[in-house]
């Protein structure tokens, strides 16, 4: 399949494109056997050994450019797909969530005092970050709905003191940049802290099904953390309005992102069914596999245009919910028969670790949950479409 849309997607964006795939495919996707990949993560010591070689390709941070200037949303799918092509590829290019999200964060709210401190040493691939939102199901916490956040924040001088916990922050474990949510009596709240502090004790990190993302995912504790008043990102309450911000085009980046690991899963398994022989001819040309991999080419299709369709959206300056909604549910669940598919297409060679197949299957599991749950989405589109109704009604 061809991933190469060049429709609407300027010369330089098309270009910068093209180098991503190259070095993917060239550079990156030979580390895919390396040791230092675990099972909650690659290695801080791997990820910065790939960063590197993106830094001497000048290819880091690719959709942010010089002067903060940020690609449109339609030009970073072009750049993010194609970083997706190994499950290395955005910790290598620094497009990988949760860092790829909070620099959009940063880059839209942060003062510039905060932005030198903070999201300089994100893009520039020095430090990692975490997004300390979600917490423990059963503490009763903020999950799928943040309104329920337990996490809480009291100004005490020139400072503010945040006590609570959060589970699933992806990439705890050696982040230096911190984004942490909690509820003042104003309501909720984002503050900039630098990490580690001993104030955030991380109780664990999870055994999860998914494994690309340095650090995993933890159950933190955060005790009487003192965080300096200038270190809140705009006023007391101004939390959620700013999640908002970040929220549309990091499900946006996650569907790029895992597009492109599709479309190399889909490669492998059309190689190895054009290879393979059984019962007298090659793989493909059984109806039951050359089906699949079609069905394949349909599925991929249809997630990439829904893909540039949210990011044309976004691009017009509105900020994309209920697209982004419509976006994260069709790609994730198309893109989950695609990866299951290409198991299946395989045989047992499919669920070994002998190529990314088996890896990507499991991501997208995940990836089912990720900024929502396919379910949760579609309850807030069915409430949309009743507000729209009665909006209708009255008109």
């Amino acid at each position: 399949m061809s991933i190469l849309n060049r429709t609407g997607i300027s010369d330089r964006a098309l270009a910068l494109a093209d180098r991503v795939e190259a070095f993917v495919r060239e550079t990156v996707a030979p580390y895919e056997k390396d040791p230092r990949r675990t099972s909650h993560g690659p290695t801080d010591e791997l990820a910065m050994e790939l960063k590197q070689k993106a830094r001497e390709a000048g290819l880091l941070t690719p959709h942010i450019l010089g002067g903060g200037d940020h690609l449109t949303q339609r030009e970073t799918a072009a750049v993010l797909i194609r970083s997706g092509l190994s499950p290395l590829g955005p910790i290598a290019c620094n497009t990988a969530a949760p860092d790829e999200g909070n620099m959009y964060l940063l880059g839209k709210v942060a003062s510039a005092d905060l932005k030198t401190r903070f999201l300089d040493p994100l893009v520039k691939g020095e430090k990692r970050s975490a997004f300390f939102m979600t917490e423990p199901a059963e503490d009763g916490g903020a999950g799928s709905d943040p309104s329920m956040m337990l996490t809480t924040c009291r100004p005490d001088g020139n400072h503010w003191v945040i006590n609570g916990r959060k589970t699933y922050i992806t990439g705890a474990e050696g982040a230096g940049v911190g984004i942490v949510m909690a509820k003042s009596e104003d309501g909720a709240c984002m503050f900039l802290v630098d990490l580690p502090d001993p104030a955030i004790r991380i109780e664990r990190v999870m055994d999860t099904i998914d494994s690309s993302m340095p650090g995993g995912h933890a159950v933190v504790t955060i005790d009487n953390l003192r965080v300096p008043a200038d270190q809140m990102l705009g006023d007391s309450g101004e939390g959620f309005r700013y999640a908002q911000v970040r929220l549309s085009p990091a499900r946006l980046s996650h569907c790029m992102r895992w597009l492109g690991a599709c479309v190399r899963a889909n490669e492998i398994a059309t190689d190895y069914a054009n290879r393979r022989m059984a019962f007298g001819k090659q793989l493909v040309d059984h109806e039951g596999v050359g089906f699949m991999l079609a069905e394949n080419l349909i599925d991929l299709k249809q997630a990439e245009l829904m893909t540039y369709w949210c990011a044309d959206v976004l691009d017009t300056g509105a900020q994309g919910t209920a697209e982004s909604s419509m976006a994260k549910v069709a790609v994730s669940e198309a893109l989950m028969r695609v990866a299951d598919r290409c198991v299946q297409v395989m045989g047992g060679q499919g669920v070994t670790g002998d190529t990314i197949v088996e890896q990507v299957f499991r991501e997208l599991r995940a990836f089912r949950i990720y900024d929502g749950p396919t379910e949760v989405h579609k309850w807030s589109l069915a409430k949309k479409i009743k507000r729209d109704w009665k909006k209708a009604q009255e008109a």
